[in-house]
């Protein structure tokens, strides 16, 4: 192990299929770090690299530095080379959006322009990286941000979201297809609520924790899963510690979330758990080497790559992390 891996070590207190006292699983390193700070962005993984793409950076604008909502950002991981490269900036960039890779192409669109939650707009957007290039597609049918994107059946799901801070989060639920570039509403989310998990296991749509009221810093366990046959939703096993604004990945099978904002105690959350769908448990591995929230996740390889976010409530303490999670 190189000199700045971590390996974290705590309890298993989630699972009832795993004694008390057991060592939690899972081994944290670093790798190479984005150039500057970032948080509120959105990662995927796609032809074995991580795609990093909006979010709020630090930059100039009207001769001032300051925190950028809409830089539209774009770059690109390479495990094998362990370095990063700039591509092509989104046509017009946005923080909390949504984003899912389908038939090599990646897709973001919703979030919120401004900051604080404010903004929120329906513009949708596909990038190819092999041409490096956007293209402006349909917009979603509602704007908003903290929006769920996930591919399936080859077809995009937007699904929760918020309009603005102070009007809540919504249930609405919305498919794309690439075919004829236009969106259909599906069945909503039963229990409304933003900045949520999401995966595809088997077949369905999970969606997992979030908030689901006005409060900057609600949480909730909450889990629904969506069977696209039947356009319905059943309750799942909800996460017994509620969360929310961490960062989620399916990874190994299981659907897991990392971090959260923010405890009673105004601190972020080190905390790492997974659902496990063939045990229908939710685990507590290795918590994160460092509390935060606003950060994005991506698997690539057999790892889960976790990048920027910030250490404090809201906008405070942005970081260029890059922290690598495994299992043996």
């Amino acid at each position: 192990m190189d000199r700045n891996a971590l390996v974290l070590a705590g309890l298993i207190l989630l699972s009832p299929a795993l004694a008390l006292g057991q060592q939690a699983q899972g081994t944290w390193s670093r790798a190479a770090p984005l150039a500057s700070v970032r948080s509120e962005l959105q990662a995927v993984g796609l032809g074995g690299k991580v795609y990093a793409i909006g979010g709020n950076a630090m930059g100039t604008r009207d001769g001032k530095t300051e925190m950028l909502p809409d830089t539209g950002i774009n770059q690109v991981y390479d495990p094998a080379t362990n370095d990063w490269r700039t591509l092509a900036p989104m046509p017009r960039g946005a923080n909390h959006t949504g984003i899912a890779a389908l038939n090599g192409k990646i897709y973001v669109g919703g979030g919120f322009e401004g900051r604080a939650h404010m903004g929120s707009t329906a513009r949708f957007f596909g990038y190819d990286p092999a041409m490096d290039r956007w293209q402006e597609l349909a917009p979603m049918w509602s704007p908003r941000g903290a929006p769920a994107f996930v591919a399936l059946n080859g077809k995009i799901h937007a699904i929760s979201g918020r309009i603005v801070n102070a009007e809540g989060a919504v249930g609405a639920h919305e498919i794309y297809d690439p075919a004829t570039n236009s969106w259909t509403v599906a069945a909503p989310l039963p229990s409304p609520r933003d900045h949520v998990g999401i995966g595809v296991v088997d077949g369905k749509i999970h969606v997992y924790v979030g908030r689901r009221s006005d409060a900057v810093m609600s949480k909730t366990g909450l889990h629904h899963v969506y069977d696209p046959v039947t356009d319905r939703w059943t309750e799942a096993p909800p996460m017994p510690i509620p969360v929310s604004s961490g960062t989620f990945a399916t990874y190994r099978g299981m659907l897991f979330y990392l971090g959260g904002e923010c405890t009673d105690d105004d601190k972020t959350m080190a905390l790492n758990q997974a659902y496990d769908p063939k045990t229908q448990a939710w685990i507590k591995f290795a918590d994160m080497p460092v509390a935060r929230h606003a950060q994005a996740a991506a698997v690539a390889g057999d790892k889960i790559y976790m990048i920027g976010g910030s250490t404090g409530c809201g906008a405070m303490g942005l970081v260029t992390d890059n922290l690598v999670f495994s299992l043996p």
